[in-house]
């Protein structure tokens, strides 16, 4: 017991995340694989990793049908892993210890404030438990919303059921659904009840709980911290922008958008915009989404939420802080300025490594998926699809274009790989693998480089 203790004294803060989730992630598949969980035939070991992941990932992607393939207690296990990856575990970790009195450590408040993206340990606590009672309390209204549908089509029980794991689900940003058949929301694509409550749900889950709470805080956008003001355009720009180019893109396609009238065709390209920023939902067929669609929703994907909350993507504050460093250059200014305040150099960078080791990971992914187990080249689902079921997996949004359904062992080891690096971060993971920072000394002189 000593020696465990010891060993995980030496696990630095930015560590447990990653550790965390992986231990969520065995221990759900081990429960998954239980016959109690299975209507029919045991998961494999493969299958049930890949299903936990993606539950704790908040991603959606699945390999069996969570609505018709899992007993109740496996689509217990199932939410309850998505609670955890949407909160976090160690925010759930806290107020477990809060609740038996245990006393909160340096180490643990360290690795609370990683996880819930803050830069200072003051109220660190108190933070968390705001994040808890807020996460419930919008679950709880969003399950009410979704009742008033699902009670009269279902039946009390399992109409109540439907409508908290639903309501979860869209919060935590993870699109896993019960409506069965791998049908999603399809059937509800012109229901103004359900569309509005899931968007909702989604956007506020994926603006992220810092931003949130500086909302609810200041109530004056004048007053917000820089960070929230960005968010905020950045995801208006995204749904509203997403939600016309969707429009246009699929206004006569049959297969989409063309067989609904003009109020429908808004609803669900507005609903296809809110969803591809990592919810994972669709009330749209994603496989007869138009290339140009599908490459817009490979974007979306990539950039997906904001940071410290449910969603996941390299964030729409990265994106942000990326725009505003071209915009400098254009100006020829030497700092990087929004709303009379001046970006860090470490955001600057931080911003660039994130975008360059999140479109390599995702490159080396896709031909790694392309390539196929034995080395030939799958030409059956296309490279566009392919890039699009990768872009889902890193992005954590679970939007499928069949790929996934029918993918091969080698397919499902590279997505489980993206979902857990697209969930717990890429940055977090390079710097739980990284050595300490050591402070350099030594100043070297300053020579150009010619680019561009």
């Amino acid at each position: 017991m000593e020696k465990l203790k010891n060993m995980w004294t030496g696990v630095k803060p930015v560590q447990v995340l990653p550790i965390g989730f992986l231990a969520v992630i065995l221990i759900g598949a081990f429960l998954l694989m239980l016959p109690i969980s299975v209507e029919g035939d045991n998961l494999s070991f493969l299958q049930a990793i890949f299903t936990a992941t993606s539950a704790t990932c908040v991603t959606g992607l699945v390999v069996v049908d969570t609505g018709t393939y899992f007993t109740s207690f496996g689509q217990f296990v199932i939410l309850l892993m998505i609670q955890l990856g949407g909160l976090g575990f160690m925010t759930v970790a806290t107020f477990l210890f809060i609740a038996m009195g245990k006393r909160i450590s340096l180490k643990e408040r360290m690795t609370m404030a990683e996880s819930l993206g803050e830069s200072r340990l003051q109220g660190i606590i108190k933070l968390a438990i705001n994040v808890l009672k807020m996460t419930f309390l919008l679950e709880f209204i969003g399950a009410l919303l979704l009742s008033i549908r699902f009670i009269p089509l279902y039946g009390l029980f399992k109409g109540v059921w439907y409508s908290l794991f639903h309501s979860v689900s869209a919060f935590c940003n993870a699109g896993f659904d019960l409506i069965g058949n791998y049908t999603s929301f399809t059937g509800f694509v012109s229901d103004p009840i359900i569309n509005f409550t899931i968007m909702f749900l989604v956007i506020i889950g994926g603006l992220g709980f810092a931003v949130i709470v500086d909302v609810i805080r200041k109530r004056s956008f004048v007053n917000l911290r820089i960070h929230t003001k960005l968010v905020l355009i950045m995801t208006g720009v995204l749904i509203f922008g997403g939600s016309l180019l969707f429009l246009l893109l699929e206004f006569n396609n049959p297969e989409t958008l063309g067989v609904l009238s003009f109020p429908q065709k808004i609803l669900a390209a507005t609903f296809q915009s809110v969803t591809t920023r990592t919810a994972g939902f669709n009330t749209i067929s994603q496989i007869g989404l138009t290339d140009a669609s599908k490459f817009l929703s490979i974007i979306f994907m990539f950039i997906g939420g904001s940071p410290a909350g449910t969603a996941g993507g390299i964030k729409t504050s990265t994106v942000a802080v990326l725009v505003m460093i071209v915009f400098s250059l254009m100006r020829k200014h030497d700092d990087v300025e929004a709303f009379k305040k001046r970006v860090s150099i470490n955001v600057l960078r931080k911003s660039l490594a994130i975008f360059f080791i999140a479109l390599t990971t995702l490159i080396i992914a896709v031909m790694i998926i392309s390539t196929g187990e034995k080395g030939t080249i799958v030409k059956d689902v296309g490279f566009l699809n392919q890039l699009f079921e990768a872009t889902s997996a890193i992005g954590t949004v679970g939007l499928s274009t069949g790929v996934t359904g029918n993918a091969t062992s080698l397919t499902l080891s590279v997505l489980i790989v993206l979902m857990f690096l697209g969930r717990v971060g890429l940055l977090t993971v390079v710097f739980a693998l990284g050595s300490k920072a050591e402070e350099s000394r030594i100043k070297y002189p300053e020579e150009d480089v010619m680019v561009g």
